[in-house]
Parts: structure tokens; C-alpha cells; sequence
């Protein structure tokens, strides 16, 4: 059923997923003992992401977690049968009492922003497919006429994203909706515990496989429930990484990539899905200037793929104009008109690869 909320169990237990292989169909690569200066490479990129990744460690160990706001648990939602209006309503009011008690448990607890930010979330006007105000927070909206929609963007947020910092993630959604017009929706999809922008579990595929499950069912139910819509996947930042790992298979027509430090894999052969797959970096994103490499550790690994914007990859390259990394769904951008054109399954502007 369409309900993203996990239970505490499941979400404490790491159920990672093997990193995807394949490749791209190139030429096979000499022996390495032909070929230092490539191995060189690599190795120096392995490098800088150990380094990279010790240094956002160290200031994080022992820090608070300002979003372990106390929340009740949310009552079990029954599946929702069809994307109706009348049931769409049916749902959207259930979920509506779930945000009231998280409003009310945050003020009795004296976290009065968390509270004002939840209170404003049960607003009649807004629509929640699902929600969980514990441990950070989830939240599945819908922005549009999810049931007469035929084109429906589904937008996966990265690291950072909770009900604290839930604005950025809504005012992108009502504007990639109103690019969308008429008979389009957008969904966006905070179902998942993401990792703190600064931390070592950025640079970890861990809370991403972690959620890969909850964001493959909500896909299959939403394609199940409007079998004739278009459904496209915005994946930003981590949300990529998401994205990718949750690819094989999913009957979604894009994967739209923007601003993504990789999606989990070596290349887009390895998402082993019929979607299109599409990738953009605004200029100003400092995304760009991240190490590209993955090491496997005994402990994990570390690292989140090939670069999307890299011609190994293979992905197709759209232009996203000069924004930074919170400027791609911004009013009047280049992204958020190229995003809306592939949404709507036309040519975005600018592309350069395929």
C-alpha cells in the first residue's frame, strides 16, 4: 500500500544491498601493469575520498541530534485501493490526524519550532499520503490533482531533508507543479531517514539501501493505482543515490539525476532499468567539486559511484543552467523548465550526451 512509514525495527536495521555492476560496453582495459598512470588515478581519487570523508567525521562524533523530536507512532493506514477522488480525500483526512497528534506531542514537549512547522502541515489544503513525525520525520505529499493527473513527477530529496528543513522540499514541489500545468502532479517523497548533510553517512550508500524497499513499494503502488500516468523519478543530491540503488526494474518512464554526488553504481548500464536515464549539475553546485570513487572496506563502503555527469556513466546530459545546489527547482531556472519538459516527456533543452 501507498504508506511510507516504517517501523522503528525496520529502520534500525541496516539492510545494505550489493553495489550494482556492470559496464558500459567499452573496450576491455589493458592489464593494469600497461596502464600506471590510470591506476595512479584511481588510487588518488580512493584517496581523497578517505581523506574527504575522515574530515566531515571528526566534527560530527558526538554530536546531538536536534531532530530527534518525540512524536507518537502514526496509525496503521489501510491500502488505498484506487486514486479517486473520493478516496484520495478519505486518505489525505486520515493522514491529516497523524500530523495534529505530532503538532500537539512536539508542544507538550516544549519543541515549539517543530511544533509550528507540523501545525502548518495540517492545513485542509494540504494533502499527505503519509506521515511520521518521529526520528526526524516522514512525509509523502502531493501537490496537484493526483487523480486526474497523467504526468506525475515523484521527487526524492538528499541529505539534510526533515520536517525541520521540510520547506525547501515543498516550495521546489509547488513550483515544479505549476511548471507541470494542467494534469500534472508532483509527489514528494521525504520517506526515508536521510543523512546529515555533514557526516560520514553522507559518503555511504547505508541510509540509501536502507530505503530502498519503502521507495520500490510506493512506486509500484503509484503505477499500480494510475497505470496509464507517466511517472518520472527526481532524484536530488542523495536522493540519487536512492534513486539508483531502487532502479532495477521500477515502471517509471525517467531518473532524472540533478545535482547528485553519484547514484550508486559504475555506470547507468548498471541501474538495469528501460527508464531514461538523465543527469544535470548547475555550475555554481559544489556537488561538482567532489571526489568521484568508491573504496570497499571491511567495515562498508565508502564512496557513491561514478559521477552522473561523467561520460562513463552514460547518463543524458541536460543543460541546469548556473544555480547552486539548492537552485535547481527555483522559479525561472533553466533546471526546473528542463525538468518539467522531461516530466512531460519532451526534449529539455541543452542536451549534450545520450
Amino acid at each position: 500500500m501507498i504508506d511510507t512509514a516504517q517501523p522503528p525495527e525496520a529502520r534500525d536495521r541496516p539492510a545494505p544491498l550489493p553495489l550494482p555492476h556492470g559496464g558500459t560496453g567499452a573496450r576491455r582495459v589493458p592489464p593494469a601493469r600497461l596502464r600506471p598512470g590510470p591506476i595512479r588515478s584511481r588510487l588518488r581519487r580512493m584517496l581523497l575520498t578517505a581523506l574527504f570523508a575522515a574530515a566531515l567525521a571528526v566534527p560530527v562524533t558526538g554530536a546531538a541530534r536536534p531532530e530527534a523530536v518525540p512524536a507518537p507512532a502514526p496509525p496503521p493506514l489501510p491500502p488505498l485501493r484506487a486514486a479517486t477522488t473520493a478516496s484520495l480525500a478519505e486518505r489525505y483526512a486520515s493522514t491529516r490526524r497523524a500530523v495534529e497528534a505530532a503538532a500537539w506531542t512536539a508542544a507538550a514537549t516544549g519543541r515549539q519550532w517543530r511544533a509550528a512547522m507540523v501545525r502548518a502541515m495540517a492545513d485542509p489544503a494540504r494533502h499527505f499520503l503519509s506521515f511520521d513525525g518521529r526520528d526526524g520525520g516522514r512525509a509523502v505529499e502531493v501537490f496537484g490533482d493526483l487523480a486526474a493527473a497523467d504526468r506525475i513527477a515523484v521527487v526524492v530529496p538528499g541529505s539534510g531533508t526533515g520536517l525541520d528543513t521540510y520547506g525547501l522540499l515543498r516550495g521546489g514541489s509547488m513550483r515544479l507543479q505549476r511548471a507541470l500545468g494542467e494534469g500534472g502532479a508532483v509527489v514528494a517523497w521525504l520517506g526515508y531517514r536521510t543523512p546529515s548533510t555533514v557526516s560520514l553517512e553522507a559518503l555511504t550508500p547505508g541510509r540509501a539501501d536502507e530505503a530502498v524497499p519503502a521507495l520500490r513499494a510506493f512506486v509500484r503502488d503509484l503505477a499500480r493505482l494510475k497505470p496509464a500516468a507517466r511517472i518520472s523519478l527526481l532524484c536530488h543530491s542523495y536522493g540519487g543515490v536512492l534513486c539508483g540503488r531502487a532502479a532495477p526494474g521500477l515502471a517509471v518512464a525517467d531518473i532524472v539525476l540533478y545535482g547528485s554526488p553519484g547514484a550508486g553504481a559504475d555506470d547507468a548500464a548498471a541501474l538495469r532499468t528501460r527508464a531514461a536515464v538523465w543527469a544535470a549539475r548547475g555550475t555554481g553546485d559544489w556537488v561538482g567539486h567532489l571526489p568521484h570513487a568508491t573504496m570497499r572496506l571491511p567495515f562498508g563502503t565508502i564512496g557513491l559511484g561514478e559521477d552522473p555527469m561523467s561520460p562513463r556513466f552514460g547518463a543524458r546530459i541536460f543543460a541546469a543552467g548556473d544555480g547552486g545546489h539548492s537552485d535547481y527547482l527555483r522559479d525561472g531556472s533553466l533546471a526546473l523548465a528542463n525538468i518539467a519538459l522531461i516530466v512531460s516527456g519532451r526534449t529539455p533543452a541543452g542536451v549534450s550526451r545520450d
